[in-house]
C-alpha cells in the first residue's frame, strides 16, 4: 500500500474552559497517543462518527452485498472518503486475489489516513490498495491516478445526504476521475418526506409564540420583531423515534429528490411535491430520510427512515445508531393549519450541500410558509435546544426568581454577564432601571450587542445602561469597569457555539469568575453560586452496541481501531472508553438503575481549582447495567431552592455518557439474586486546565 511522503495536519482545538483555541498538530509518522485526554489524537476520533458507523451491520451488509455483486473481474475501483478501508478491501477482495494496486482510496483526514493503513496492513492488503491523503477533488490523472475508474464506491453522507460534499464530490469524479457510465455503489438515493404536527418541535423554534404563554414581561421577540431572533433554516439531524408518540402524522411518505451517483449531478435542484393530508392538524415540521439503492438492479437497499415508516424495499429499519438520524426541518411560526383531504404544495431546493422547503396551501396560494427577511435585516441565529430553553415559563421563572432576589436593596448595582446569555442582560437591565451592564458575548461578540440594541425599547431599557465588553483579555481592571466594583456576576451558563460540548464544560464561568476576582465587590453576588455534578446509572444497550469493541466487520479484522476510536470492551483501563454528549433519551432503550446522586460541588464563589469526589451508588432498578450519565445541576441562590438542572428529564440539554468496558448485572438490596452487583463506588476528578473529567468506578 502506497501513500504520499510524510505528512502533517493540523487541528483546532477550543480549550473550552478558557475558550482559548489551540493547534494540535498531527504527524503521519507519529505514533497515536493512547490516552483521551483533549489533545490527543485519540480524542480526535473518539468524538466521531467512525466507531457508530463501523457497528452499523446492516450498513455493513448492505455495501458488502452490493460490492460483491458490482465488481466480480479485476478493474480499477475508486473509493472516496475510504475512512479505514472498508469498502477499499470489499473491492479488493470481490475482485479475487491479485498483487495490482486495483484500488485507489483517497482519505483526507490524516488521523484517519493512519487507522487506515494500520487496519489494511492488518488484514494483508497493502500490495491490493493505493491510499492517497487528499480530497477527492484534488486528485489528478495521470499523478494521482493513472488511469479513470470503472467503479466508484463511496459513503460521504451525512443524515440530510448531502451535508458531506456528495455532489461537488461526485460532479469532480465523473468530471476527472470516472469512465463514462460506470459502476457505482451506492447506486442512486432517495430522499422522502412527511408532515407531522408535533408541540415538542414547534418549541424548538417559534420562541415568539412560547413568550406568549409567559409573564415576566421579558420579550426577546418582541411584537413585531418577529424574525430578530431564531433557528438557522437548515434541516436538523433528529433521532424522531424518540418523540414518535408525541407526532401527529399528517400526510403519507412522499418521495422528493433522487440522486443518481452512476451520473454527473446538478448542483441545483427543485421541484413542488403535492401532498394530500391524511389528518387535520396543524404542520409543525417536515421529517424527512432518505433511502440508498445500492445495487442496479434494485435489490439491496439502506434506509434512514423512522421506525413507523413502511416502504418497498424498506424492509429492515436496523438497529439503533447515531451516525445517521432523521432529518427536521420547523415550518416557520405556528405552523400551517390543515384539514384532511386538503393539498398542500411543498417547494423543495437542494444546493451543493444542502435541501430546503417551502409550504403553501391551495387556499392561499401566495403565502409562502418559510423563513423570509428582508435582506439587511439583522437577525440573531440560535440553536432549536436554546429557542426552546429561552421559551420554557419553568426555566425563565428560575432565572427571574434568582436575579430579582439578589438585587434586592442594591443601587446602582454594576452587572456582568460573563456568558453569551442574552436573556440574563435583557432580565436585569429591565428589572433594575438603576443598574449597569456588561455584557462579555465571548461567542456572540457584536451580534449579541446588535440584538440588544433592536430590542432595548420593547423591554423598557435605555442602552445607555448596558455595555459591550470587545475585550480578549484574561483579567479585567478598575480600568475597564468605570473604577467601580462589581457587585453582581451572572451566567445561565451558556456558550454560543459550544452547545456540543459535555456539561461540566461549562464550568468555564467558574473559570471567568476567577479571572474577574479582582474587580469584585467584597460582598459581590455570583450566580450561579454552585454546581453540583450529579450522576445515576443507566442501561443503554443500543448506545453501547454502537459503541462497542470491533472485531471481524464482514471479514475483515478491524480490532487496531478500539483503542484509537475509544470503545467499550476489554481494553487497558487507561484505553477505556471517554466520557461523550449525549442526549441520554434520544438514545434508543434507556432504562434508569439508580436515583440520581451526587458526585461533588464546585464552588463559584471561590476561585477554580481542582476538584474530586466519591461516592456510592445504590442501584434501585435490577438491570444491566451500561454506564452512567452524568450532568450539571446548577444552583442559583445562596439556598439551594433555585436550582437549573441539565440532567436525563430535561430534554434541552446534552449529558455525558460514561460507558463501562463490560456491561454488568445489576440487582437492587431487596432482591436475593446471586451473581449480581448491589451499589458501585463512583469517583471522579476535574482538572480545571483542561476541563476534563476522569470518572472512575467499582461494583460491589
Amino acid at each position: 500500500m502506497s501513500s504520499q511522503s510524510a505528512q502533517r495536519a493540523f487541528q483546532l482545538r477550543v480549550n473550552p474552559i478558557t475558550g482559548n483555541s489551540e493547534w494540535v498538530v498531527i504527524e503521519e509518522d507519529e505514533p497515536e497517543e493512547q490516552t483521551f485526554n483533549g489533545g490527543s489524537q485519540n480524542a480526535l476520533l473518539a468524538t466521531t462518527s467512525y466507531l457508530d458507523m463501523l457497528n452499523d451491520s446492516h450498513r455493513n451488509r448492505a455495501f458488502r452485498e452490493a460490492i460483491d455483486k458490482t465488481i466480480s473481474t479485476p478493474c480499477h475501483v475508486l473509493d472516496i472518503g475510504s475512512g479505514t478501508g472498508l469498502l477499499s478491501m470489499m473491492a479488493a477482495r470481490a475482485m479475487g486475489s491479485t498483487t495490482r494496486r486495483m484500488v485507489t482510496a483517497c482519505e483526507s483526514y490524516l488521523p484517519m489516513v493512519k487507522l487506515m493503513k494500520k487496519v489494511v496492513r492488518l488484514n494483508g492488503m497493502e500490495n491490493q490498495i493505493k491510499l492517497i491523503n487528499k480530497r477527492s477533488d484534488e486528485l489528478k490523472r495521470g499523478i494521482d491516478i493513472t488511469s479513470p475508474a470503472q467503479v466508484l464506491v463511496s459513503e460521504i453522507l451525512d443524515s440530510e445526504l448531502l451535508g458531506e460534499g456528495l455532489i461537488p464530490s461526485l460532479q469532480h469524479a465523473h468530471d476527472m476521475l470516472l469512465v463514462e457510465n460506470p459502476e457505482t455503489v451506492p447506486y442512486k438515493a432517495t430522499t422522502y418526506g412527511q408532515l407531522v404536527e408535533s408541540t415538542f418541535l414547534w418549541k424548538l423554534h417559534d420562541l415568539h409564540g412560547n413568550e406568549a404563554k409567559v409573564s415576566d414581561g421579558i420579550r426577546l421577540v418582541p411584537t413585531g420583531l418577529d424574525n430578530i431572533l431564531g433557528v438557522k433554516p437548515q434541516q436538523y439531524a433528529f433521532h424522531c423515534d424518540a418523540i414518535g408518540k408525541e407526532v401527529k402524522l399528517l400526510s403519507e411518505p412522499f418521495k422528493i429528490f433522487e440522486f443518481d451517483f452512476w451520473k454527473r449531478p446538478d448542483s441545483h435542484g427543485e421541484t413542488e411535491v403535492h401532498v394530500k393530508a391524511t389528518n387535520d392538524g396543524r404542520v409543525h415540521a417536515v421529517i424527512s430520510w432518505w433511502i440508498l439503492q445500492l445495487d442496479r438492479e434494485g435489490t439491496i437497499f439502506y434506509s434512514t427512515a423512522p421506525r413507523w415508516i413502511s416502504l418497498p424495499g424498506n424492509t429492515s429499519h436496523g438497529d439503533w445508531c447515531d451516525h445517521w438520524k432523521q432529518c427536521v426541518w420547523f415550518v416557520p411560526g405556528e405552523g400551517m393549519s390543515i384539514t384532511k383531504d386538503e393539498e398542500v404544495c411543498l417547494h423543495a431546493v437542494h444546493t451543493d450541500i444542502s435541501i430546503s422547503y417551502n409550504l403553501k396551501n391551495q387556499a392561499s396560494r401566495n403565502e409562502i410558509m418559510q423563513y423570509g427577511f428582508k435582506n439587511g435585516d439583522f437577525k440573531l441565529i440560535l440553536p432549536p435546544e436554546r429557542i426552546a430553553i429561552y421559551g420554557d415559563s419553568e426555566w425563565r421563572h428560575t432565572m427571574f426568581s434568582a436575579i430579582s432576589n439578589s438585587l434586592q436593596g442594591r443601587v446602582d448595582p454594576l452587572c456582568i454577564v460573563a456568558d453569551d446569555s442574552i436573556f440574563l442582560t435583557l432580565l436585569v437591565a429591565h428589572l433594575s432601571k438603576t443598574s449597569h451592564v456588561m455584557s462579555f458575548f465571548p461567542g456572540l461578540q457584536d451580534k449579541g450587542f446588535q440584538y440588544l440594541q433592536a430590542v432595548a425599547n420593547s423591554n423598557g431599557f435605555s442602552m445607555d445602561r448596558v455595555e459591550f465588553l470587545n475585550k480578549r483579555k484574561t483579567k479585567l481592571t478598575m480600568h475597564d469597569t468605570h473604577q467601580k466594583k462589581v457587585d453582581l456576576l451572572i451566567g445561565e451558563p451558556f456558550y454560543y457555539g459550544m452547545d456540543g460540548m459535555l456539561p461540566w464544560q461549562n464550568l468555564r464561568f467558574w473559570n471567568e469568575r476567577t479571572m474577574l476576582d479582582s474587580v469584585l465587590s467584597q460582598d459581590a453576588l455570583i450566580l450561579p453560586c454552585k454546581a453540583i455534578l450529579k450522576a445515576c446509572a443507566v442501561s443503554v444497550p443500543d448506545l453501547w452496541n454502537s459503541r462497542c469493541c470491533l472485531s471481524k466487520i464482514e471479514g475483515f479484522d478491524h480490532s487496531v481501531v478500539n483503542s484509537t476510536l475509544g470503545a467499550c470492551g476489554e481494553l487497558p483501563a487507561e484505553q477505556e472508553c471517554p466520557c461523550l454528549p449525549y442526549f441520554i433519551w434520544q438514545c434508543g432503550n434507556v432504562k434508569k438503575l439508580s436515583e440520581a446522586f451526587t458526585v461533588m460541588e464546585f464552588d463559584c464563589s471561590k476561585p477554580i481549582t481542582s476538584s474530586c469526589g466519591k461516592t456510592q451508588v445504590e442501584f434501585t432498578e435490577p438491570g444491566i447495567c451500561h454506564g452512567f450519565a452524568l450532568w450539571i445541576d446548577w444552583v442559583m441562590d445562596s439556598e439551594n431552592s433555585l436550582v437549573v438542572s441539565t440532567g436525563p428529564e430535561k430534554r434541552y440539554w446534552k449529558q455525558g455518557v460514561k460507558l463501562l468496558a463490560e456491561p454488568v448485572a445489576v440487582r437492587t438490596n431487596e432482591s436475593r439474586s446471586t451473581g449480581e452487583f448491589r451499589s458501585a463506588v463512583i469517583q471522579a476528578s476535574f482538572d480545571p486546565s483542561s476541563g476534563d473529567l476522569d470518572v472512575r468506578h467499582a461494583f460491589s
